[in-house]
């Protein structure tokens, strides 16, 4: 009886530290089921989004220099690879629905494990729908890789949930973000010096017929993946930006006739495209961001969003609109940085992405149908 009574302190004492070892343990999300209940972004795209991923490549489209993230808080101001002065539209996305980690480039070395369950930014600068879009800048992400890509995430997630379990978080608690097409106009059709040969022979209605064809295929690959949740977003008004109205020599209030109107015409079969696949694919909503409309309505009335104009980049040189050279270490910038819809002669600021991303959230059809983020998280 001694004996016993001498045990049973001991005993309890060993299952009282292996309960505060396993608290503590999951408090610090090494049980990460808890910090997995607002789900993740799993981010394609171009340079609008890019997180980080060009970096990692030999391509001449890179942001990882200075001043580009100065505001980014979570660098403490230090450039990322992110084309913009602060966070990216998906950034600021999955912080508002909740998600304790921004997504995690494919090709930085920490996406490994458990990290890859928060969310991954496939996203290149210079990637487009077709792979030959974006050789001016020798390597890039396109957008097929991008799922291929994910494919190796897709199993990855499998080996760390289980199969079932994996299915139900890819199919009802990741968003997946399309955000593509801008480069597939700038740095191929419009290009001549790259894309001659085709447009001699391709006219604009045909290539934005294969433009749809292959995004039609990406998107159902994906869906084969197990994605279900989607946001695609159309493209913006080409035309309008400091680049665009620099090298055409326009005036602050003008934009360029023909990218504007590729992208319309784009932007139409995209709408249709993303309705057949809402009535054909059983189970997925795919949701039609129209960020065309969303920016050129913060081009046209700039000052009622706060910002000062919405012509001139903040950083960058060249001309009357600081259009021509990229954003670099020895480019002009702005001191008033929330006050430009332009944070460089192609991408938008961060005051500017927020705007955009709240309407994605929380807007009305006008700018996201057929229901908002907020709603298909909830789904």
């Amino acid at each position: 009886m001694v004996n016993d009574q001498v045990m049973a302190p001991k005993h309890s004492f060993v299952v009282a530290l292996f309960l505060f070892v396993i608290i503590n343990l999951n408090s610090f999300g090494i049980c990460a089921d808890d910090d997995l209940a607002h789900g993740a972004s799993y981010i394609f795209g171009d340079s609008l989004v890019d997180a980080g991923n060009n970096n990692y490549l030999p391509t001449l489209s890179k942001a990882n220099i200075p001043p580009n993230g100065i505001d980014f808080h979570a660098s403490s101001g230090n450039p990322t690879g992110r084309y913009t002065n602060g966070r990216t539209i998906g950034d600021i996305i999955g912080e508002e629905l909740g998600q304790p980690h921004y997504a995690t480039p494919f090709l930085a070395p920490n996406c490994t494990g458990r990290t890859i369950l928060h969310g991954v930014n496939y996203a290149s600068g210079g990637g487009g729908i077709m792979n030959a879009t974006g050789r001016i800048f020798v390597n890039r992400l396109s957008m097929d890789i991008q799922v291929d890509y994910f494919n190796i995430t897709r199993k990855q997630i499998d080996k760390l949930l289980g199969p079932s379990q994996a299915k139900d978080y890819i199919s009802k608690k990741s968003i997946f973000s399309i955000t593509i097409g801008s480069n597939d106009f700038l740095n191929n059709y419009l290009l001549p010096v790259i894309s001659m040969g085709a447009r001699i022979t391709q006219s604009p209605d045909a290539f934005v017929d294969d433009l749809i064809n292959h995004l039609k295929g990406q998107l159902t690959r994906l869906y084969t993946l197990d994605a279900r949740k989607f946001i695609v977003g159309n493209v913006g008004p080409l035309g309008c930006i400091p680049y665009q109205k620099t090298i055409n020599q326009l005036s602050a209030d003008q934009c360029v006739e023909l990218p504007n109107k590729l992208a319309l015409q784009y932007n139409a079969r995209l709408k249709d495209l993303l309705a057949e696949l809402n009535d054909n694919l059983p189970g997925a909503t795919f949701v039609h961001a129209n960020v065309y409309d969303l920016v050129m309505e913060l081009l046209k009335n700039y000052e009622k969003y706060g910002f000062t104009t919405g012509s001139k980049a903040c950083c960058g040189n060249g001309g009357q609109f600081a259009g021509i050279v990229p954003c670099g270490p020895t480019s002009s910038m702005c001191s008033d940085r929330d006050k430009h819809v332009f944070w460089d002669p192609y991408h938008p600021s961060e005051a500017a992405n927020v705007l955009i991303a709240k309407q994605l959230l929380d807007g009305d059809p006008k700018y996201v149908s057929p229901m908002n983020l907020r709603q298909l998280r909830d789904l």
